[in-house]
């Protein structure tokens, strides 16, 4: 589904399907994280059944406000053991399906807001 034609500074989610991300010009078949300044392909996360406290903690160097969490076409939440390391700064997560992630996602990064979208599509 394409999000829209409008060209923000930074990256933003132009499209998505069941298999891939397109940021800005980019498309990519791959887990991610983003940032309104970085896209990071080289998170370990493979799939949500694998997902560690570790690769929440590995987030923290983007030094994110709010994570938005998008575990591909359904929604699923992990336990909450997992999000420790967020927790504990101070980082609120929300869990969506990568749709509705995407779509937030612009909306924040739009306003400014310190966001990090992390998304698996496996």
């Amino acid at each position: 589904m394409k999000l829209h034609e409008q060209r923000e500074q930074g990256y933003l989610f132009a499209d998505y399907g069941p298999d891939f991300l397109k940021v800005n010009d980019q498309i990519l078949r791959q887990n991610l994280l983003l940032s309104p300044d970085r896209i990071d392909t080289d998170w370990p996360a493979r799939d949500f059944d694998s997902l560690e406290a570790a690769h929440f903690e590995y987030i923290l160097a983007m030094q994110p406000e709010l994570v938005l969490l998008g575990t591909g076409s359904q929604l699923r939440f992990p336990h909450p053991r997992l999000l420790a390391p967020l927790s504990r700064q101070g980082i609120g997560v929300d869990v969506m399906d990568i749709g509705a992630a995407c779509r937030t996602y612009n909306i924040l990064m739009s306003e400014g807001r310190r966001v990090v979208a992390a998304m698996l599509l496996v």
